[in-house]
């Protein structure tokens, strides 16, 4: 080609600084992430590729020899002298023939249709407007268990429970009363009860002289314990001899 005519190029008419245009954004939905989400939350598991894992089975459960055949029935011991079946009739055996009967069968059958007793319907409810029909007898509409014989007796072995438990109680009662009677209280007489007081006052009078006995000077915890014990020895006879002296009637339990 000529080196003159490249000026002259087509090519040489598009212009230095033309840039192709721009393609526009390609649209993106909006709910893109919502919808990714939906699916990953509500993905259901085992839809197409089967349950996630898969028990493996136990290398001791192997299918073994003849583990898959039927159990023959056990063997059972053959006699000779066991009775055998009917022979089959020989082909030059003949049935019996020329046997009538004289029975009128239809006026037997008449007659027992006449005769017999009608048979009961069998009782039905129905529980709904297009006919379902159910026995009553089971349905629980009809009372069934009120009208027998035992109903609302009281069993026997309740009964028999009744009578061991009201027995155990009668020995029981007697049981209380034995030992209430042997424990049953006692009066004092005016006698015994003179004496009983002396006797408080004659220990009174011993304990009180012990404590007088004491030292004036308390400086070890044993005689701290000793005049304390014996201050509530003289407390509590002092106690038991105001309530002999106010009760002129006392009543002792028997031992």
């Amino acid at each position: 080609m000529d080196p003159t005519c490249s000026s002259e190029s087509i090519y040489n008419l598009i212009p230095s600084d033309w840039k192709e245009p721009p393609q526009p954004p390609r649209y993106v939905s909006i709910f893109k992430t919502a919808v990714k989400e939906d699916m990953q939350k509500f993905k259901t598991t085992m839809k197409t590729m089967g349950p996630p894992k898969v028990e493996v089975p136990s290398p001791k459960d192997f299918l073994k020899k003849h583990s898959k055949e039927k159990t023959l029935p056990p063997k059972k011991k053959f006699d000779r002298n066991e009775p055998k079946k009917p022979s089959v009739p020989l082909r030059t055996d003949h049935p019996v023939m020329g046997v009538q009967s004289e029975k009128n069968f239809i006026h037997t059958n008449a007659a027992d249709v006449i005769m017999g007793v009608a048979k009961k319907p069998k009782p039905i409810f129905v529980d709904k407007r297009t006919g379902d029909k159910h026995d009553l007898e089971p349905s629980g509409l009809v009372p069934k268990y009120i009208n027998k014989k035992d109903y609302g007796i009281t069993p026997e072995y309740i009964c028999k429970r009744n009578e061991d438990v009201k027995k155990a109680q009668e020995e029981y009662d007697k049981y209380i009363q034995e030992n209430l009677r042997k424990a049953a209280m006692k009066r004092l007489s005016d006698e015994e009860r003179e004496a009983v007081l002396q006797g408080l006052k004659k220990n009174w009078e011993e304990v009180h002289k012990e404590s007088q006995s004491l030292s004036v000077f308390i400086d070890s915890i044993p005689k701290k314990i000793r005049k304390q014990k014996l201050e509530e020895e003289m407390k509590q006879l002092e106690h038991d001899i105001g309530v002999i002296e106010k009760h002129k009637i006392i009543y002792i339990a028997n031992k």
